[in-house]
């Protein structure tokens, strides 16, 4: 056989290999982490400040949290607060940067914290599942540590007992009403 032939063949079997290792890293959701336990302030431990504000100014609020947690390292994720919770990013596969936009609706956990459940989903011109695309956004993207990816749930959980406000100082989420642009937050500052 022709040491052409050969080659050719050799090369197209690795190529293949690849490509099958890849849909199956892919098809594969993986386990998800769980929730962490949040510390509940009691009301006669903390000082409380209601605050009411809109999607304009909550998303201002996230971002600036989310570009200091990253300490200077580019953005990974942007968010936007419209009639839903989108998140932009960037993936790159194959040496390609595809553009990635993720919707989630809010949901406000009893604890305070908030838990967006994808929606929708559009990578490029690709139809992946939302699941697999939480899952390689989390192995592929540095997250601040209190952004949680979940591919299995295709949920992302928002852990603002952990965003670094100040010391003494927690955040807690009362309601999220995206369409009367509301949004309720409870500042507690414990007691000394």
């Amino acid at each position: 056989m022709n040491r052409w032939k050969i080659a050719f063949f050799t090369l197209s079997g690795m190529v293949a290999a690849g490509f099958a290792g890849v849909l199956f890293l892919l098809g594969s959701t993986g386990t998800s982490e769980p929730l962490p336990s949040t510390e509940v302030i009691e009301d006669g431990d903390a000082n409380l400040l209601t605050v009411r504000t809109t999607k304009k100014d909550f998303e201002g609020i996230a971002n600036t949290y989310i570009r200091e947690a990253m300490k200077g390292e580019k953005l990974p994720v942007q968010m936007k607060v419209k009639d839903d919770v989108i998140l932009y990013s960037e993936l790159t596969v194959f040496s390609f940067t595809l553009p990635v936009v993720m919707h989630f609706d809010p949901i406000v956990q009893k604890d305070g914290n908030l838990i967006l459940k994808q929606s929708s989903m559009e990578l490029g011109q690709l139809n992946i599942p939302p699941s697999t695309v939480l899952k390689v956004l989390r192995d592929s993207v540095k997250l601040p540590s209190w952004m949680i990816v979940r591919p299995k749930e295709e949920e992302l959980f928002i852990d603002l007992s952990k965003v670094p406000v100040a010391k003494d100082v927690s955040v807690r989420a009362k309601s999220f009403n995206l369409e009367k642009d509301e949004i309720l937050l409870e500042v507690s500052i414990l007691k000394k």
